[in-house]
């Protein structure tokens, strides 16, 4: 079993506060993009249970995953559509591409990289939900504490999933994934995002 037990002990570092400030004053990025976040990662469990037909509990995974993302998107846009937004396709930010970037390219390397990626991604999610919700209006805050109760397990199954496909600890992975999203988090950002770091001054 992995040995993180929380976010806070999995990841790197903590959310820069300049974010966590700025996301009110750009709510319809944040809801927007934590939209495509949602889709995303159920398309991602869509992919590994198509690409690792043969992983039996990976399919129980990430088909219950996939049910529980697709069911917060419908939320979240929800949200988008009752306050008069337009759901829209927007560019990324970089971080999942940045993590990506980690990744090896040959089996078993490769499956237990998308993992730790996604371990890594959920982990993250889960920490803005935590660090946003002191910050935003009542509706959305207590939607991303619902969020933070139901997700947080998310992390913990792909890391149980990757120790599975290594045969073993996974610890030389997530320290590889680890020093990469720390400065994926902490560099300063051209653009908001869900995931995005810290604003530069003309944000």
């Amino acid at each position: 079993m992995p040995q993180a037990k929380t976010i806070h002990d999995f990841l790197p570092c903590a959310t820069p506060e300049a974010w966590v400030q700025t996301a009110p004053r750009h709510m319809e990025l944040l809801l927007l993009d934590h939209a495509h976040c949602e889709r995303k990662a159920a398309a991602t469990a869509m992919r590994l249970m198509h690409d690792y037909a043969s992983h039996s509990e990976l399919q129980i995974k990430m088909s219950r995953l996939a049910r529980e993302e697709l069911r917060h998107f419908e939320q979240v846009l929800k949200i988008i559509q009752q306050r008069g937004m337009r759901y829209r396709r927007i560019p990324p930010s970089r971080y999942a591409s940045g993590l990506r970037a980690c990744m090896r390219k040959q089996e078993p390397g490769k499956l237990v990289d998308l993992l730790v990626c996604g371990a890594f991604i959920e982990a993250r999610s889960c920490e803005r939900f935590e660090r946003l919700i002191p910050v935003l209006d009542e509706e959305v805050a207590g939607f991303y504490q619902r969020l933070l109760n139901s997700e947080a397990r998310h992390f913990r199954d792909y890391l149980i999933l990757a120790e599975q496909a290594n045969d073993g600890p996974v610890d030389d992975r997530v320290a590889v994934f680890a020093e990469q999203e720390a400065e994926l988090v902490t560099r300063p950002d051209e653009q908001f995002r869900f995931h995005s770091g810290p604003p530069q001054q003309n944000i």
